[in-house]
Order: structure tokens, then sequence, then C-alpha cells
């Protein structure tokens, strides 16, 4: 049989560690070679180790005896595994988030659920705002009992298994020795209580589904994609829980005509050659309306007008709003007439037909470009 190695080593700590510190060293070591996180074949005979050590290393009497008389010490009456009860529901709650917490916080307020909901609307609505209704299904306090589940007259009364507790505890033998485990109390489910006489509307489930019709504000300037948040229009909570929140993810419509990028709003529209060249003053749509652009004499095609404050609002400052960006692209005419071929032909002989190499365009010329400078 080989020799035990010394607890101190185990934990990976000083001699002179801190209580502080042997306890953060356990949890450590437990986290990482428990039986149930670990599966390794030598994690059981480790953790039973790393516990036999921290049992001894974080009582000062067993300490005490271990620094003087080593592992002869604590095995003369409370080494591990002698039947010392060790409760495994504290150690799960401890390490692993379940356990005892699980029905305590059953017990206590629960918040109730979120809910989600799409809306869709149009590119006008999601520029200038609009007020929506919807229609959301929710769980809500049972009208009837009051969200108690118990019918009218009656109450629930405290469970008879676990004695108002929530849970259940068992003694069960094991390799680490007796070990003690919690468990939510199946008779209660681990509301501490129990209902004799069910409501007969929620059936014992304290709340109902309902359907709810709530208005929806939409504010100026909302994009494809963003979410709405109705605070506490979620489904109720219980045992007093405040409510969950309704969220609206806002779908926007594609437009017929506008592209939006960013606050400004995006248009193409295509003008003949004579307007290009010999300019013109055209109406064009707007979400506020129709407007007047002026054309002037040799607009070339891909150009673009800046339209100022005509874009969307910012959803955070409705008052600032981006710019409309007019495009325009000049159309070359495909179906002449006799009349118009004659006149193209007349105009083509004074333009003659030099062809002109196009000069490279440094940076500053592209970003005068960008600027329309």
């Amino acid at each position: 049989m080989s020799a035990k190695r010394d607890y101190y080593e185990i934990l990976g700590i000083s001699r002179n560690a801190t209580k502080e510190e042997i306890r953060r060293a356990y949890r450590r070591l437990a986290r990482q070679y428990h039986p149930d996180v670990n599966k390794s074949p030598e994690a059981e005979e480790r953790f039973k180790e790393i516990n036999e050590a921290y049992e001894v290393l974080s009582d000062d009497e067993k300490r005490a005896m271990y620094d003087r008389f080593g592992h002869a010490g604590p095995q003369a009456g409370f080494g591990f595994g002698s039947g010392v009860g060790i409760d495994l529901g504290d150690l799960f709650e401890e390490f692993f988030g379940f356990g005892r917490r699980t029905w305590a916080q059953r017990r206590g307020p629960m918040r109730g659920g979120d809910i989600k909901v799409a809306l869709t609307i149009s590119f006008e609505e999601a520029v200038r705002g609009t007020v929506k209704e919807i229609e959301v299904s929710r769980l809500e306090l049972c009208p009837e009992c009051g969200g108690s589940g118990a019918a009218v007259g009656s109450s629930p009364v405290r469970c008879g298994r676990c004695g108002g507790t929530g849970e259940v505890r068992m003694a069960r033998q094991s390799i680490f020795g007796q070990v003690i485990i919690s468990d939510t109390c199946p008779a209660c489910r681990g509301e501490g209580e129990v209902v004799q006489t069910p409501c007969r509307r929620c059936r014992g489930e304290r709340r109902v589904r309902v359907k709810r019709r709530l208005e929806v504000t939409v504010p100026p300037g909302v994009d494809d994609g963003m979410r709405i948040r109705l605070t506490g229009e979620g489904e109720h909570g219980l045992h007093g829980g405040p409510p969950g929140n309704l969220y609206v993810d806002v779908r926007v419509l594609p437009h017929e005509y506008f592209r939006r990028q960013g606050n400004d709003i995006l248009l193409d529209v295509e003008i003949n050659v004579a307007q290009a060249a010999l300019g013109d003053e055209i109406e064009i749509i707007t979400v506020d309306g129709p407007t007047t652009l002026n054309i002037p004499p040799g607009t070339q095609t891909g150009h673009v007008f800046r339209l100022r404050g005509k874009g969307v609002p910012h959803v955070r400052n409705p008052e600032v709003r981006g710019d409309q960006l007019v495009t325009v692209f000049v159309a070359v005419p495909t179906n002449l007439t006799p009349e118009q071929r004659r006149l193209f032909q007349e105009l083509a002989r004074t333009l003659g037909k030099e062809v002109i190499p196009q000069r490279q365009k440094g940076l500053f010329d592209r970003l005068r470009d960008a600027l329309n400078l």
C-alpha cells in the first residue's frame, strides 16, 4: 500500500496557508476533479483525496493534530470516510449551481418570462414614426384565485412530506462515507405547500394564458432589425415577482424607390440627354412630398445631388435628420423617331468624332468629386 500524500501537497498550498487560501484551493480542485464533471479514471480517487485533505486542514483542531503527528493524528478519530456526514446538496450548490438553491429560488419571488413579437412597418412609417396595435399571448395571474392556485374559499397548505421546506434529504452510504443528498420535494415540487382543492380556472397552475392587444409607439428613424422594449408587459411573475418585458422586433418593408444608408435616403433618377446637356428643373419625390431639383447644364451621369435635412431622423434625437442623396443617370434613347434621328445626326456633325482619352484622376480630384465640390 503506497504512503499517503501530504495534505498540504494535495491542495497545493504552503504549511502556513490561511483558512481562506485553503478554501480557495479546495474549491478550485473540487471543481476540477468532481466525478460528475471529470470522467477520467483517476478523478474519483483524486476527489476523495482532496476532500480528505480539506476535512482535516479546514478544522483548526484536526489541522493542529496533523501538523504535530502527521496522518496518525487525524486517523485517531475523525478521518475521511469514518462516518462523518457530508451534504452533497451543499457541495453541488456551492460548485455547480444546482441543489438546494433550486428549491429556495422556486419559493421566492419569480420574475415573469419575457415575450418577443415581430412588427412589420412601411418605409415611410419607419421614417416618420407611428403607433401600432399588436396582439400578444401571455401568462397572467389567475383572476379567480389571485395566483394562489387554490379554489375560492380555500388556500394552499404546508406540504406534509417536506414540512414546508421544499426539499427532502436522504442519507446514503457511498465510497466517500455517509452522504446527505438534498433534492426537490416531489410532492410540492419545491414550493413548500400543496393545493388540495385546485382553482377551477387555472387548475392549480396559478396563471392562465390571456390574449391582450397593446399599443406600440414606434419612434421616428427606427431601422430594420431594431428592437423596442415595453417594460413590464411580459408574463406575470409568481410569488410576488415582477413581470417580464415585451420585446418588439421591427421589420421595415423595402420601398419601391428609396434606399436607406444610415440616416441618409438614396434615390436614383433618370434624365434625358437634352436635360443633361442644357440643364432643367425636375420634380422628384422625397419622404416629405415632391420637391424641385435644379439640373445644371452639362450634368454627367452618376452625379449626386444632396438635399440636406430630407433624410431619416436620428432615433435618439428626432430633430436631427440625415440627407437625401439623388444620383442622376443620363438615359440614352434607343427608339428614335425619324425627326429625332435627323436632329441627332445634325448635332453629331457639329460635335465631331474625336475621341479624347480621359486623364486618370488623382486623390485630390476623387476627393473633390466625392464631396461634390
